[in-house]
């Protein structure tokens, strides 16, 4: 699956996205940024997390997404949830979507279709691409999105590094 190319040469900007910001794109957020600053990466290529709802604007990520972060050694801080607007849409190279849900909500705000893709397109485990809510579950359900979302995020890693990334 070839990458879409960077709209700004020599920086390559991703979008993850889910519902409210606070559980499963944060955690993808923490874990992409941190795969990318290993590889070496985090000088071309850069992502943030939205949501496509405004429920949770400028809070904290759920206690329970950071939690499982800082047990797996990753630094949670920094969130503060946003929602994905109008003015994103032409702000990111990729824009990646934990559901069909969202990505129906994305499509529907504009983003093109080149540029927008579900985010367990890169798990290289099969299954239908959804990273499940783990919001209403117990903390199993957040133990499942983080190991989900670190073997996307290998592979995620991997394709921008051979497709995207100058040399």
């Amino acid at each position: 699956m070839a990458l879409p190319a960077p709209l700004t040469p020599g920086e390559y900007r991703v979008a993850l996205v889910c519902l409210g910001n606070i559980c499963r794109s944060p955690i993808a957020d923490v874990v992409v940024n941190a795969r990318l600053g290993d590889a070496g990466l985090a000088e071309h290529v850069h992502a943030d997390s939205y949501g496509t709802a405004d429920y949770h604007v400028g809070r904290p990520m759920d206690p329970r997404s950071a939690s499982v972060l800082r047990d797996h050694g990753y630094d949670p801080t920094r969130h503060r949830a946003r929602q994905f607007g109008a003015a994103d849409v032409t702000a990111y190279d990729l824009v990646l979507a934990m559901d069909h849900d969202n990505r129906r909500n994305l499509r529907d705000l504009g983003v093109p279709e080149e540029r927008l893709r579900l985010f367990r397109d890169f798990d290289p485990q099969p299954g239908d691409g959804v990273v499940p809510d783990p919001y209403y579950g117990g903390d199993d359900g957040f133990r499942d999105v983080l190991a989900m979302v670190e073997r996307s995020a290998r592979a995620f890693t991997e394709a921008v590094n051979q497709e995207v990334v100058p040399t």
